[in-house]
Formats: structure tokens, C-alpha cells, sequence
């Protein structure tokens, strides 16, 4: 299956958060999506992997994705060095999205930083086709995305851009609140953490809503780029 979209973070819940709007927006256009989790998120507070496991099928079952895959590397250690480069590049080689959208540049969690590193270095080397890899016992293709753009999480990076994704919100945050174990719930009794409390729940909309103001629309996401956008013309410019 070749994939117009592929979404990559470093936990189950990174895409919720992140960039579901576009994600939502383009399904309902009708491209094919997909989302990779780096990790199982298995050194989050609350929760236990196996329940991660289910949520995220909940979240995208929710958003209407194509696929859904986790490489299983080790949360808060994985790195950046051939190993994990390779299996990520034969996700890419597998299916051939146009666009990836990963994790920000920088953050506060260390893995989203070394995520976003991870997953960019790996979007050019599958371009390389002296880099074999197989699958199933097949050789594979070199295959390197035409777009690579970095979602915002945590901090407040100003984007190169924003989606308006107005009438996708809603979607957006019912595939958050799929993941019950990590968001805020009166009747928790797991421990507190940052994105545990009410106001954090409440940023998911007020953030959309703040980047949808620069743009006189109710909601947007944002995204930095790691080259610079073209237009064929600055009609195309809304």
C-alpha cells in the first residue's frame, strides 16, 4: 500500500496531539494516511504499554488511517545510529508516503527532539539506493519522501506554517481522549503528570485555536520546515 501521508512520533499519542487535524482534513480528502510510533511508550507514569497498545488502535480506528505500526525501540534510549535508521527506512521503503510529519525539532521530552532527528536523517538515507534493505525476504527500493515537516508539541515554536483544520477538531481531540491512561480524568487515581492536568486538555484546543487567529480561521495546526516552502504563484497563498 503506497501512502500519500505518513505520520511518525516517538510515543503513542505524539500524532493525537500533534498533527491529527491535518491528518483528519487530508483523510477526509481522500488520501491514504498512516501513523508510526517510534516507541511503546513503556517509561510513561501512567499507564502500562499493553493499554498504549489498545488506545492507539482506539485513536486510529478513530481518525480513519490506512495502517498503524510500532517499531518497539526503546523509549528515552533509542538513538540515532544505523540500526534504528535502517528500520525506519524500510517503513519508508514500504509505503512510499509523499509527506512525512514527525516530531518537533526541539522539546521538552527528550525523544521528540531525537525523534525528529532520527526520523529526517532516515527520510534522506532511504533515498540512497546503495542502502539495500528487504522486507519479507524482498529487496526493496530506495523511496525518499518529497516533504518532510516537523509537527509542534510542548513548546511554542513559531511554524512556517498552518492547516486549517477548523472542522476537523473535534476529531482531533475525540483521538486524544482516546488514550484515557495519559489525560486528565477526575476520577483517576494514577499519579499526576505534565499532560495529565485540566489545563493541558484544555491547551489542545486553545493552541489550535490561537494558530487558527493567525490565520482568521477557529482552529490550525502548525509545522516548521525544513526547507524552504514554493508556491508556482503567490495566488496560491491564502
Amino acid at each position: 500500500m503506497k501512502l500519500d501521508i505518513l505520520a511518525i512520533g516517538a510515543h503513542p499519542d505524539d500524532v493525537e496531539l500533534s498533527c491529527s487535524g491535518t491528518l483528519s482534513k487530508e483523510i477526509a480528502a481522500g488520501k491514504k494516511a498512516g501513523i508510526l510510533d517510534l516507541t511503546r511508550g513503556e517509561l510513561g507514569t501512567r499507564g502500562t504499554p499493553e493499554i498504549r497498545d489498545q488506545e492507539a488502535k482506539k485513536a486510529a480506528e478513530i481518525l480513519g488511517v490506512d495502517v498503524r505500526e510500532n517499531l518497539g525501540f526503546k523509549d528515552g534510549f533509542f538513538t540515532n545510529d544505523q540500526h534504528h535508521q535502517l528500520e525506519i527506512i524500510k517503513i519508508l521503503r514500504k509505503y512510499k508516503p509523499d509527506i512525512v510529519l514527525c516530531n518537533a525539532i526541539t522539546d521538552r521530552h527528550i525523544d521528540h527532539g531525537k525523534g525528529s532527528k532520527l526520523t529526517s536523517d532516515s527520510c534522506f538515507l532511504s533515498g540512497l539506493k546503495k542502502i539495500e534493505t528487504s522486507l519479507n525476504g524482498i529487496a526493496q527500493e530506495p523511496w525518499r519522501p518529497e516533504h518532510v515537516y516537523h509537527y509542534i508539541q510542548w513548546m511554542n515554536i513559531e511554524p512556517d506554517f498552518v492547516v486549517d483544520i477548523s472542522n476537523h477538531i473535534d476529531k482531533k481531540v475525540e483521538s486524544v481522549m482516546a488514550y484515557t491512561s495519559q489525560f486528565y480524568n477526575i476520577d483517576s487515581e494514577e499519579p499526576s503528570t505534565p499532560i495529565s492536568s485540566r489545563n493541558f486538555l484544555d491547551s489542545i484546543t486553545y493552541r489550535a485555536a490561537d494558530l487558527g487567529r493567525i490565520i482568521g480561521v477557529s482552529y490550525a495546526e502548525g509545522f516548521t520546515v525544513e526547507r524552504s516552502v514554493a508556491v508556482n504563484s503567490i495566488f496560491d497563498l491564502i
